[in-house]
């Protein structure tokens, strides 16, 4: 027992130690933004039909669901860019009329690599009998260069800030002795709806606008 209060009170000795003598530091946090056109659209889109009797209603469906895959195929868009996100069956109980029906629908999400396709594919989607659009996301095919370039400049910011620090104490600051990248959804997509212009030969229903890609960093500085 008594070599176990020995070891445990070198043990605090020596924690007390090391804060007592730890080098005086100041810690900030850094922020980088990069923004960037998208050049890919993901198309989040429903099929869905209601009715009765169950099997008729699911089969409705899985046939318009079958012409909206076969028509994205045939325009070239890849197996891996077209997902199945849920399938739904559901039984509606109607209180006024105390009868049943039945609703069927299948989410799908189509990821377009060329924007410029757009128009065509969502009037083709339409025409296949696709009856929902529950919106879109833009995205970038350069997140991971944009990420890199956005860390550069969350590092150069937070360098910047410690400076500000040390210099309105008169002093400076030294390398950096720890460096913490804060969790975050690394880019911010655009989302839109459609909006249909009237009057116009050549419709443009989405705007792409900017999207941004965030990095923040939590360093420490050595403080002279």
């Amino acid at each position: 027992m008594k070599k176990y209060l020995l070891l445990l009170a070198m043990f605090m000795g020596a924690l007390s130690y090391s804060q007592e003598t730890q080098e005086p530091r100041v810690t900030v946090v850094g922020t980088g933004t990069v923004n960037i056109e998208p050049d890919r659209v993901v198309i989040n889109s429903r099929i869905e039909h209601t009715g009765k009797p169950a099997a008729e209603v699911k089969k409705q469906n899985d046939e318009v669901v079958n012409r909206v895959i076969k028509y994205l195929k045939a325009q070239g868009i890849a197996a891996k860019d077209i997902q199945t996100e849920y399938i739904r069956l559901n039984k509606e109980y109607h209180y006024n009329s105390k009868d049943t029906s039945y609703s069927a629908n299948q989410a799908i999400s189509i990821q377009l690599r060329d924007l410029k396709k757009y128009e065509m594919i969502m009037s083709g989607l339409l025409n296949a009998g696709l009856n929902r659009i529950d919106g879109i996301e833009f995205q970038t095919s350069k997140k991971e260069q944009l990420q890199a370039e956005a860390r550069r400049k969350a590092m150069q910011d937070a360098q910047l800030k410690a400076k500000e620090y040390a210099e309105a104490l008169g002093q400076q600051i030294g390398k950096a002795v720890s460096i913490n990248e804060i969790q975050t959804d690394g880019y911010q997509p655009v989302y839109r709806v459609m909006e249909m212009k009237q009057d116009s030969s050549e419709q443009e229903t989405i705007a792409p606008g900017e999207m941004e890609i965030r990095v923040k960093v939590d360093v420490s500085f050595l403080l002279l």
